[in-house]
């Protein structure tokens, strides 16, 4: 919109245009601005070298950790010299990368038992056991092996524990050594169930479980035990219970000295006693393995799980993230700067 009523002539030469300000104040207040603002670039740019430099050092730390923790199996395998192969059976056996599972025993195993220079191989037991297929699968392959390289022998040296599972898979080695007082034994299978019914309808809570098929709520904990049900479950365990037995006659044969079927109950003994029953050999440990073997070299040939790949890989995901971060707010920042 023009203005209105037009200006006259003098009005107009009137009007002052505004000035940039001028004068030494002004230019040195600007070139300090500048400055500040470089400064705090500069500032954000060595600041991201230096978190890049802080987690290349801590990544090298724990690398050079994880390298030394893991499993030397990939060396025991190329090392020459007479030796024992060991291979761990250490804490509950399952299918998860955390405990004792077949894929990574069978593994060892069969480098224990290819490499030449081994002179025997030992499993190291200290295990409560778990799971019975996991337990089966190892066994199987112990008995494929032993077939495979009938000359050399596999010892399971039992240590504080050597139970159910555990067992299960001891009992297909050529001796099985443990202390006098190892727990050993506990062939037996269990499935642990508790009802809580009573409890809920004292609570006022209602089970709205709802099924397709009228056994899919079987053993459920808000439910009454149907008898029919409880006699299919006892059937199911029953039959697990009879492979574990099977295996244990197989991989003992003559050895057990004993036909009381307490020894098949799921109780457990002392080393002394299971040796008295047949169900372990002699007492010892892998020392005096060692010593009646004529060898001072036992190398281990346990794959472990290393507990730093998941670890690496959160702390690769932050800091990826946290490099994001940083380079996103100095690029907002700066276009800021400019915008001023």
């Amino acid at each position: 919109m023009s203005d209105w009523p037009p200006k006259t002539e003098n009005q107009t030469h009137n009007i002052q245009k505004p000035t940039e300000p001028t004068g030494p104040e002004w230019k040195l207040l600007e070139k300090a601005v500048l400055s500040s603002v470089e400064e705090q670039r500069r500032a954000r740019r060595w600041g991201i070298f230096f978190k890049f430099l802080t987690f290349a050092y801590l990544l090298f730390i724990i690398l050079a950790l994880g390298k030394s923790c893991s499993t030397s199996s990939n060396d025991a395998t190329t090392t020459s010299g007479s030796h024992l192969a060991v291979v761990d059976v250490i804490g509950t056996i399952a299918a998860d990368k955390q405990s004792v599972n077949s894929s990574n025993t069978n593994k060892a195993l069969k480098k224990a038992f290819a490499n030449k220079d081994s002179k025997a191989v030992v499993l190291n037991i200290n295990s409560p056991g778990g799971s019975p297929v996991q337990s089966d699968e190892i066994w199987q392959e112990i008995r494929y092996l032993k077939k495979e390289y009938p000359n050399k022998k596999l010892y399971a040296v039992i240590g504080d524990t050597g139970a159910s599972g555990a067992y299960y898979i001891a009992s297909a080695a050529d001796e099985i050594i443990v202390n006098p007082s190892s727990l050993v034994g506990s062939i037996g299978v269990i499935m642990p169930n508790y009802g809580v019914n009573n409890l809920m309808q004292k609570l006022g809570v209602e089970d709205r479980t709802m099924t397709s098929g009228e056994n899919k709520a079987l053993l459920s904990m808000t439910q009454p035990v149907d008898a029919a049900q409880k006699a299919h479950v006892q059937g199911v365990l029953d039959n697990v219970h009879s492979h574990f037995i099977n295996a244990v006659k197989q991989g003992r044969g003559t050895k057990l000295k004993s036909q009381d079927p307490a020894i098949f109950s799921g109780l457990f003994w002392t080393g002394e006693q299971a040796v008295a029953l047949g169900i372990a050999d002699r007492t010892g440990s892998l020392q005096t393995l060692k010593r009646e073997l004529k060898t001072e070299k036992a190398l281990n040939y346990t794959i472990e799980h290393n507990p730093l790949e998941s670890i690496l890989g959160r702390m690769g995901a932050s800091f990826g993230e946290g490099i994001a971060a940083s380079i996103s707010n100095q690029i907002q920042s700066e276009n800021n700067t400019k915008l001023q």
